[in-house]
C-alpha cells in the first residue's frame, strides 16, 4: 500500500521462528545436563511426531488465545481464511500435506492485534498473523505469498526439524521459549530480543552461526515450495515478486539494528534471485497487481484495528476530506473512506462514521465484494453506537457467512427480538459450531442468544464450549460442572427455573467427563510422565 502516506516503511516480515532459533540455541548453553530430558513421542530417525508436535502447538496456541493482542475479527478472519483454504487445497493437490498432518494438526490461523509487520508458523498447523501484515500487502497474491511460504513451513515439518536438531528439552520448555520468542518480536527484538541475541554473541558465535545455516536451507525450501502452492492455488506470481521487493526496501533501510529477523536471517541475494527468477517465468510480463476495492479495504480496516492511537485515528479521519482524497484511484478512495468511518466509531463520533459510511456504500456501488464489505460496516457502526435498531436494514438473519451471522446475533441480543425472530440465528450458529466446534466466537455468541431466550442450561455449555474452543480446559470444567450443578436445581424444580431438557443435561456429563481426561492428560504431559 505505498499510497497511503500514513503507512510507516521502515518495517517487515520479521519471522517469530528466527528468535525462536536464536533462544533455544540460549537454552542450551544454559540449561545444565540434567535438565535435558528427550522428547516424549520421538518417531523413527529421532523426529518429533505429529502427535507431540501438535501437543506442542496447542500449548503455544492457549497462551496466544489468552493473549491481550489475540483478536476474533469475523470479517478479517473471514478474508485470511478464504487464502488459507485455497492454499490447503493446493499442498493437498501438490502432494505436500500428507494424510496423517492433515487429520491431526489443527490448522488454525490466529490473528494478532499488533502493527509489526509479521506472519510465523507455529507446531501443529497453527499459523500466526498479524494485523500490520494485512495492512500493507497490496494484495491477496502478497498475502497469499506470505502464508504460503508460512504453510510449507508446517507442510515440511520445519519447526519439528528445528527443535528436534537443536533441543532436548520437554515440549513444555519449548512452548515458554517460542511464546518468549513471539513476545519478543512485538518489539522488534528491542528489550527482551536484545538481552537474548547479547547472551548468544561472543564465544558461542560458531553454534549460533550453524543454527542459521540450517535455517537458510529451510528459507530458500519454503521460498520454493511456498510459490508452488500459492501459484497452484491461483494467485499471480507478481504478488511473490512484489513482497519480495517489498522485504528488499526494508532491508536496504535496515541500519539501525532494530530488525532482529534480518540480523539472524538476512534475506540473501540468493533468495532474491531465485524468487525473481520463479516470479518473472511464472507471470510472463512485470505487469503491477492493480490495487482492488476488496482488499483495499480490507487493509486498510486492519490499519484501524491495530491499535493505531487516538491521533492515527484523527488523520485516518481527516484524510477522507483532504485534497488528496480525490487524486486516489476508486479502490484507494474506498480503503480511505472505510479507515476513516471506522476510525471514526472508534473516536465515538458516530454521526461522522454514519457519514463517511454513507458515502462508502454509494462509491463501492457495482462491485459485489466492496458493496458487501460496506454493508456491514454500515452496521457495524450502529451496533458501535449502540443504536442497534438502525442497523436492522444492514442485517440478514438467514446469512451463511460469518461476518454477517455474528453480526445479526449481536443484532438480535441488543433488540431484544423474540425466540422465534432470533431462531434462523441460532440455527445458523448451531449449524457452524456443529461443522467447526473450535469456533469460540460462534459459542459465545449462541451463549448470548441462550440466555436471552431463558435457556441457562444451554448457555452454560456453549459458553462452555467456548472455552474448550480456546484450549482453556479448566475454564471449561468449571463451566461443566455450573451447568451439572444448574441441571440438578431444574430436576429438583427449583421456582423460576424452565424444566430440565435430559437430553441437554446428558451432553454436558459426557464433555464434563471428556474435558476431566484432558485436564489430566496435559498434567501428564507438563510433569513428563508416560501415559
Amino acid at each position: 500500500m505505498g499510497d497511503d502516506p500514513n503507512m510507516p516503511r521502515t518495517t517487515l516480515i520479521s519471522c517469530c521462528k528466527t528468535l525462536l532459533a536464536a533462544l533455544l540455541v540460549l537454552a542450551q548453553l544454559l540449561l545444565p545436563p540434567v535438565a535435558r530430558a528427550q522428547l516424549p513421542g520421538m518417531g523413527d530417525g529421532g523426529e518429533m511426531t505429529i502427535s507431540a508436535e501438535r501437543q506442542l502447538g496447542d500449548r503455544i496456541g492457549r497462551e496466544l488465545y489468552r493473549d491481550n493482542a489475540y483478536i476474533d475479527d469475523p470479517v478479517l478472519q473471514e478474508y485470511v481464511q478464504s487464502i488459507f483454504q485455497k492454499l490447503m487445497a493446493a499442498a493437498r493437490t501438490r502432494g505436500e500435506l500428507s494424510p496423517e498432518m492433515e487429520e491431526r494438526f489443527a490448522w488454525r490461523v490466529v490473528l494478532m492485534r499488533d502493527r509489526d509487520i509479521n506472519a510465523f508458523a507455529l507446531p501443529g498447523g497453527y499459523m500466526g498473523i498479524n494485523l500490520g501484515l494485512i495492512a500493507v500487502v497490496g494484495s491477496r497474491d502478497e498475502l497469499a505469498t506470505v502464508m504460503g511460504h508460512e504453510l510449507s513451513h508446517i507442510t515440511q515439518r520445519h519447526i519439528a526439524r528445528m527443535l528436534d536438531k537443536q533441543s532436548r528439552q520437554t515440549p513444555w520448555m519449548l512452548a515458554g521459549m517460542i511464546l518468549g520468542a513471539i513476545a519478543a518480536s512485538r518489539s522488534g527484538g528491542r528489550s527482551g530480543g536484545d538481552l537474548g541475541q547479547a547472551m548468544i554473541m561472543g564465544t558461542q558465535a560458531y553454534a549460533m552461526n550453524s543454527q542459521l545455516s540450517f535455517s537458510r536451507d529451510m528459507e530458500r525450501e519454503a521460498d520454493r515450495v511456498g510459490f508452488g502452492v500459492m501459484t497452484q492455488a491461483g494467485y499471480a506470481p507478481q504478488g511473490a515478486a512484489a513482497m519480495f521487493e517489498k522485504l528488499q526496501y526494508a532491508s536496504r533501510l535496515n541500519d539501525n539494528g532494530s530488525y532482529p529477523y534480518l540480523r539472524s536471517h538476512p534475506l540473501t541475494s540468493e533468495r532474491i534471485a531465485d524468487m525473481q527468477a520463479r516470479s518473472q517465468l511464472g507471470a510472463g510480463n512485470h505487469a503491477a497487481l492493480p490495487l482492488v476495492m476488496d482488499h483495499a479495504m480490507i487493509s486498510a480496516r486492519a490499519r484501524v484495528l491495530a491499535r493505531g492511537g487516538v491521533d492515527q485515528l484523527r488523520l485516518w479521519v481527516d484524510a477522507a476530506g483532504s485534497t488528496d482524497f480525490d487524486k486516489g484511484s476508486p479502490a484507494q478512495q474506498a480503503g480511505t473512506l472505510y479507515a476513516a468511518s471506522l476510525s471514526a466509531a472508534q473516536l465515538r463520533d458516530f454521526e461522522q462514521a454514519r457519514a463517511l459510511a454513507a458515502r462508502l456504500v454509494t462509491r463501492t456501488n457495482g462491485d459485489a465484494s466492496a458493496s458487501r464489505l460496506a454493508r456491514l460496516l454500515s452496521a457495524e457502526v450502529e451496533l458501535i453506537a449502540g443504536t442497534p435498531a438502525r442497523a436492522t436494514p444492514w442485517i440478514d438473519t438467514k446469512a451463511k457467512e460469518r461476518p454477517e451471522q455474528f453480526q445479526a446475533a449481536q443484532w438480535a441480543v441488543a433488540t431484544r427480538q423474540t425466540p422465534a425472530q432470533q431462531a434462523p440465528v441460532v440455527q445458523g450458529l448451531r449449524d457452524r459450531v456443529a461443522r467447526d466446534p473450535r469456533d469460540a466466537g460462534a459459542w459465545r455468541l449462541l451463549s448470548n442468544l441462550y440466555n436471552a431466550q431463558n435457556e441457562p442450561l444451554r448457555a452454560l455449555r456453549a459458553e462452555a464450549e467456548s472455552n474448550v474452543a480456546m484450549l482453556d480446559y479448566p475454564a471449561a470444567r468449571d463451566r461443566f460442572k455450573a451447568a451439572q450443578d444448574l441441571a440438578r436445581q431444574m430436576a429438583e424444580g427449583k421456582p423460576g427455573l424452565p424444566p430440565l431438557d435430559h437430553y441437554e443435561a446428558s451432553i454436558i456429563d459426557s464433555r464434563e467427563r471428556e474435558i476431566e481426561g484432558l485436564i489430566r492428560q496435559q498434567m501428564q504431559d507438563e510433569r513428563g510422565q508416560p501415559r
